[in-house]
């Protein structure tokens, strides 16, 4: 390793850092192609790694492009494997000072605060607001259109900026800020590999493709930095409307939020007024064809779910892209014997959507959600009895893999 690459009298980034950064980084990537040709020689690559980002050399490399269809159609960009391992360091060194700033209910990819948690406090919002379901309160829920691919790079990165200097304190302040910018301003369309067919981009709307985006708009779907910083990006207008209007029953999760409230006619009102801020501070228009207001009777669909008082179910979208994410694995099992890495894209998918179907135990309103009887009917009558040779379900909560026996010889003699 030659540190002379670098003034080391600068602040830099130190190389534990970035061995941190990739440990974090290969929990959940460690089986795809790009992760274990980084593995072979992971110490020399995080060597590398760690001597471009403190000579200034550190570029972004080649994007991976391709459509999915479930839960609904959204075009991802699959950051190089390096790439992943900056986001992280980068997420690593300021999540704990962004979460110090969020709200409560913004409930996208923060520790302890996912689907679950979002689901039941909406619940919790609307037992509330009506005093326990004996007075009137209605439902406000909002959704921004072509929220990623709308997201402004030159307002989201002075903010960051700004928040950087105030609230980051190390001394390698301005090479996070530096990364921070390389990140945001990146554009992946311009040297990414499409997987697929570019068929698959017909029939995608034009406002949730990078492709079809504006200058300098847009975030790419798919990597940790885009979840954090859009969550970010928004955190000025959770806090216009929990402080500034003084909204006590509010919600977010990524770009859907809800507001309860007992007069229907401030809902009414509140839109116009929630609009001009988005459009005036973001540049982020509500989608004009997603506004629901409804008496809480009427109940809420919010992350996969119906909200209605006393009872939550699984929402029916959320049904059929389970049996839909069944078939397709049985169809693979029928013909042929699933490859190791085709059995771990089963287990992965299925405990993804058994993740998100079983009930938050935590959660005070978990008595309400009740699905234990649906993923046991679910997977018992539709799942292909191969798959029962390699994997067994673990109270319908999540799929293992069961352990092989090897027989051992007997010793000679």
């Amino acid at each position: 390793m030659q540190l002379s690459l670098f003034d080391i009298s600068q602040p830099i980034i130190e190389l534990h850092e970035i061995f941190e950064a990739y440990f974090a980084c290969r929990k959940n990537k460690r089986n795809t192609a790009n992760a274990l040709a980084f593995e072979i020689n992971y110490e020399s690559n995080l060597v590398q790694l760690y001597e471009e980002i403190n000579n200034g050399t550190y570029e972004i490399g080649r994007s991976i492009a391709f459509i999915v269809d479930k839960p609904v159609k959204r075009e991802i960009f699959a950051a190089d494997f390096r790439d992943r391992v900056v986001h992280h360091l980068i997420i690593g060194k300021l999540n704990h000072l962004f979460e110090k700033q969020f709200v409560h209910d913004s409930y996208s990819c923060r520790i302890g605060k996912g689907t679950h948690f979002g689901i039941h406090r909406i619940a919790r919002f609307v037992c509330q607001c009506s005093a326990n379901y004996t007075k009137d309160c209605h439902i406000l829920k909002l959704d921004l259109q072509g929220f990623f691919m709308s997201i402004n790079k030159n307002i989201l990165f002075a903010k960051l900026k700004k928040f950087i200097k105030e609230k980051y304190l190390q001394p390698d302040k301005e090479l996070v800020i530096k990364l921070c910018k390389q990140i945001v301003y990146n554009n992946p369309t311009k040297n990414c590999i499409i997987k697929g067919k570019r068929t698959d981009w017909n029939d995608l709307p034009k406002s949730k493709s990078l492709f079809q985006s504006k200058p300098n708009c847009g975030l790419p779907i798919g990597n940790l930095t885009s979840q954090v910083f859009a969550n970010f990006y928004m955190d000025s207008f959770d806090h216009y409307v929990k402080h500034d209007l003084k909204i006590r029953y509010y919600g977010r999760y990524v770009d859907d939020f809800v507001i309860i409230h007992e007069d229907k006619e401030y809902l009414k009102k509140l839109v116009t007024k929630l609009s001009a801020f988005l459009q005036l501070e973001l540049q982020a228009t509500i989608h004009p064809k997603k506004i629901y207001l409804q008496h809480y009777s009427k109940g809420v669909s919010f992350l996969g779910t119906i909200i209605l008082p006393n009872r939550i179910y699984i929402a029916k979208r959320t049904k059929g892209n389970f049996y839909e994410a069944i078939e397709k694995h049985n169809k693979i099992a029928r013909d042929h014997k699933p490859t190791k890495e085709e059995q771990q894209a089963f287990q992965s998918s299925m405990n993804s959507y058994l993740g998100i179907m079983k009930p938050c135990k935590a959660s005070q309103q978990g008595k309400y959600y009740k699905s234990y009887k649906l993923r046991k009917h679910m997977i018992n009558k539709n799942l292909s009895g191969w798959w029962w040779n390699y994997v067994y379900p673990v109270r319908y909560e999540k799929f293992v893999f069961k352990k092989r026996i090897v027989k051992k010889p007997y010793p000679a003699g």
